[in-house]
């Protein structure tokens, strides 16, 4: 049948225009896409991720923006979840999925292990990338059989299991990308860390939501939500950290063994805080019904605001902190940091509560369709406990740069006594106003307790620097330097950054104050040249054109023999003939 002639007209002029028009661009969206799938087939095809990076480092603008986006992601996923199983399932079943998750979470700071801040403040790779991402296989492994475990104990049928365990593998998934991120942010590119986090959410929450607006199954739309986080690292996280930060291929069972004996005080103080913070919900869940699960989890998610702002401000700048903490010179400054920082935690602890105050309670009645009226001096209780949690969270990284992780273990350990108490008790007398009593009571104690351990350690290496493992350290560093060793310590030596140590076992850090001392060659007891003969040796120097970490890790491929920059290597020489002429 022959098209009229009326529409034979524009069907032909159609055509003509389409032949006449230039090809449709694709969106930028779209060409990042594509982009980043040629990188992907490229690793395919020559089976290595050695490829050029193609992100800069230093960004700290970047950096501020997409860790504020990852960390917000990752914090408000938990009651964005929570708010569509309330609305599409009910309030019981909510209650069920928020157990689920709590259990989760805790299971998530085992696949951690709390390396992050030690990895990230690793500034010389004491552990190579290759054997920080064993241990975080072996830890999430170890995460998922916990999890199993975690259910046979409650006995939970098999619709229950399912969900429990499909939250399990999904936070699983989120630890072990932590050591991708963690490789990210070492190499100063925390925005791509960022930006990995919120794919990762983002894709989470989508398909959760939809699968159970269709399915209305929690167990169907749990196991989706595990998918997608796998589906994520195995496309998006890992090969982003490989691609864009140095091969690592060094591996040595025996540093992975001292990474476990190095980090066990910080997993086991993150495990107790973890414990500590949930104790009310699990006592909650043979004393109470589900739903004020639900009820307490809503009301803890305005206070955990306060935690998530707290790291938004001070997680960009650990590895600044470790600097200056490991820098003798600057001390003064980094305990203006501790202070400045409780100060916005109250700060921001005040805003949160002038909010619930006003429009918290409204705003949850809204989102979840439940009254929460009733519950408003619950939520001010709550929100108190939360901006001391957000305290407790920041002074336990300070301890951490400091190296005072068995100190901060023995305070989680007498907290720990005092949380299987006193909530108890609490619940039973006043049932979810006293968990939340409970709450707010213990984390009162262990924020005083980290309180007074910080100062009473500052005092301490105030009056006595030789107990200072820094200062040790500095000694230590010198006397290389003037004996002319600059190999890397044998396994059997203490090494850049263990743990505390006793005055006499001599441990070490890395401080710029010894690297300064190891660029001048010189005994420790010798006095500092002039500063105008300083200031003339300053373009000898071969770390001017890099950064400090930069310049670290390349001395350190130097003393390997690889293949460093040539500016770097031709500096480094003149830096040697410099120093050789001071001396004599």
């Amino acid at each position: 049948m022959n098209t009229p002639r009326p529409f034979a007209a524009i069907s032909q002029m159609l055509d003509e225009r389409k032949r006449n028009s230039a090809p449709r661009q694709p969106g930028p969206l779209r060409r990042r896409i594509d982009a980043w799938g040629e990188r992907l087939l490229g690793v395919v095809s020559n089976r290595s991720f050695a490829q050029e990076a193609e992100y800069e480092s230093h960004q700290t603008k970047l950096d501020y923006v997409w860790n504020t986006a990852g960390l917000a992601s990752w914090g408000v996923i938990f009651p964005l979840l929570t708010i569509i199983v309330t609305q599409l399932v009910g309030s019981e079943q909510a209650g069920m999925f928020s157990l689920a998750f709590v259990a989760a979470q805790l299971l998530m700071f085992l696949a951690n292990y709390g390396v992050r801040t030690y990895q990230v403040s690793d500034r010389d790779e004491e552990h190579s990338f290759a054997e920080y991402q064993i241990q975080r296989a072996i830890t999430c492994l170890l995460a998922i059989v916990a999890g199993s475990l975690f259910c046979d104990f409650h006995g939970y049928d098999e619709a229950m299991r399912t969900m429990v365990m499909a939250v399990v593998v999904y936070k699983t998934v989120d630890g072990f990308a932590d050591v991708y991120e963690g490789r990210l942010q070492q190499m100063d590119k925390l925005y791509l860390a960022g930006i990995s986090q919120v794919l990762r959410s983002a894709g989470v929450f989508v398909v959760f939501a939809l699968l159970l607006l269709i399915t209305h199954s929690l167990q169907v739309a749990s196991i989706a939500m595990a998918i997608v986080a796998v589906v994520s690292l195995v496309l998006f996280t890992a090969p982003l950290a490989l691609l864009e930060t140095p091969t690592s291929n060094r591996r040595s069972f025996a540093s992975i063994g001292r990474l476990f004996t190095k980090c066990f005080p910080l997993f086991l103080a993150l495990f107790l805080y973890a414990l500590i913070d949930n104790i009310p919900k699990f006592m909650m869940e043979g004393t109470l019904s589900y739903d004020n699960q639900l009820y307490y989890n809503a009301l803890y998610f305005p206070a955990q605001a306060i935690l998530i702002t707290v790291g938004l401000v001070y997680k960009p700048l650990l590895a600044r902190m470790a600097d200056a903490w490991n820098d003798l010179d600057r001390r003064k400054r980094f305990d203006f940091f501790i202070v400045a920082m409780l100060l916005i935690v109250l700060a921001v602890t005040v805003v949160v509560l002038l909010f619930m105050n006003w429009l918290g309670i409204p705003l949850l009645t809204i989102l979840y369709g439940l009254d929460f009226e009733p519950y408003r001096s619950m939520g001010l209780l709550m929100v108190i406990a939360g901006g001391i949690t957000g305290g407790i969270d920041f002074l336990y990284q300070v301890m951490t740069v400091m190296r005072r992780q068995k100190s901060v273990l023995r305070l989680y350990l007498i907290t720990f006594a005092f949380s299987l108490a006193i909530p108890y008790m609490l619940i039973h007398v006043s049932g979810l106003r006293g968990a939340i009593m409970g709450y707010l009571i213990v984390m009162a104690i262990l924020l005083a307790l980290l309180v007074l351990e910080y100062v009473s350690v500052r005092l301490m290496y105030k009056r006595h620097p030789e107990d200072d493992p820094t200062y040790l350290a500095a000694k230590a560093r010198a006397r290389r330097n003037a004996e002319g060793d600059t190999a890397r310590p044998a396994d059997n030596e203490p090494d850049t950054l263990d743990v505390e140590r006793a005055p006499e076992s001599h441990g070490e850090s890395v401080p710029h104050s010894v690297r300064r001392e190891a660029r001048t060659d010189r005994p420790a007891h010798e006095a500092p040249r002039p500063r105008a003969r300083a200031q003339h040796a300053a373009p000898s120097d071969g770390t001017q054109e890099f950064s400090p970490r930069e310049a670290a890790r390349l001395e350190r491929i130097a003393r390997e023999g690889g293949e460093v920059d040539p500016r770097f290597r031709a500096r480094r020489a003149l830096r040697d003939r410099q120093s050789r002429r001071d001396s004599e």
